[in-house]
């Protein structure tokens, strides 16, 4: 890897391990419904000068109902499951929870018809990542709070999903117009709710902060720099952040915040982190289509996660 992928991926690592912190901030004073909308729309209105460059956002309507669809699944659900669920849960244990995601992944791919076959080490690395998102999981579960924890596993399923959607059905769409569509249509969703729900005061610095930080850094300048680095290194590699945010969010947590690093926040992320690799591990010997090409198994990390 070249030293500006190493930066870029370094970049990437760091600017997708940090919401589950900022939102953790935000969601103290705002509603998650406010906290979507201005995301969102500060996200899209960032972009949108970089997604008219070119053919722009013409070529996007052969495709109005899979990107319908993704963006559902991508930001509409998740986004606010996700900002409602931080208001019982640590940052830290909502970023080790999202980690699941390529596990959830790959389920689904097994059970809408991949023709990736699920070796032993595949099933193997399903339980173990399933184990960890137990001992995670399973105390807020049974006492506490168990709504916020279905909401992020509910969260990390969609993501599942939305890749799926994205790598099946609009792996032709330009990223970056694809992303100010949908990231536009969820600010529009989101209107009504944050009318609604939108403070009688202005939130204080640390929130009109986080807010801030979430839609210039982590949504805008986060998307530019992830489709330089697919460009630097390739998909695959960029896609191997994914590993990282999670070790990114319990420190920035547990160093920011004060949140407790326990015995089960540290065996469910060696758990969930290596059932993952496991889980998505490509067969030695690829699998081919009826046309005779090969697949590529897995599922990648969509755009405008986190």
């Amino acid at each position: 890897m070249s030293r500006r992928g190493v930066l870029l991926f370094a970049c990437m690592c760091v600017i997708w391990g940090i919401p589950y912190l900022l939102i953790k901030v935000a969601v103290d004073e705002v509603s998650p419904g406010v906290l979507v909308f201005v995301r969102t729309g500060l996200g899209a209105l960032l972009l949108l000068p970089f997604a008219l460059r070119g053919a722009g956002l013409r070529g996007l309507t052969p495709y109005k109902w899979p990107l319908l669809v993704f963006a559902v699944t991508e930001f509409v659900g998740p986004w606010w499951m996700l900002s409602d669920a931080e208001r019982r849960l640590s940052s830290s244990t909502t970023g080790l929870l999202i980690a699941s995601v390529p596990i959830f992944g790959a389920v689904l791919v097994y059970l809408t018809g991949g023709t990736e076959r699920m070796g032993a080490v595949r099933w193997v690395g399903l339980a173990i990542g399933f184990g960890g998102v137990a001992v995670l999981a399973g105390p807020t579960l049974g006492g506490g709070d168990p709504w916020a924890a279905v909401e992020v596993l509910a969260t990390a399923l969609c993501y599942a999903g939305a890749a799926l959607v994205a790598e099946r059905r609009l792996k032709d769409v330009p990223s970056l117009p694809m992303t100010v569509v949908c990231l536009g249509f969820t600010a529009l969703v989101y209107i009504p709710l944050a009318a609604v729900q939108w403070p009688a005061h202005v939130p204080g610095g640390k929130a009109l902060g986080a807010m801030g930080v979430l839609a210039l850094v982590c949504t805008a300048i986060a998307m530019v720099i992830f489709f330089e680095l697919v460009r630097e290194v390739g998909a695959a590699r960029a896609t191997v952040i994914t590993y990282v945010n999670p070790a990114v969010a319990v420190a920035a947590g547990v160093l920011i915040l004060d949140e407790k690093f326990t015995l089960a926040i540290g065996a469910s992320f060696v758990l969930i982190l290596g059932g993952a690799v496991l889980a998505t591990r490509k067969n030695a010997t690829p699998v081919t289509l009826p046309d005779g090409t090969p697949e590529l198994p897995g599922v990648v990390d969509a755009p405008g996660r986190r």
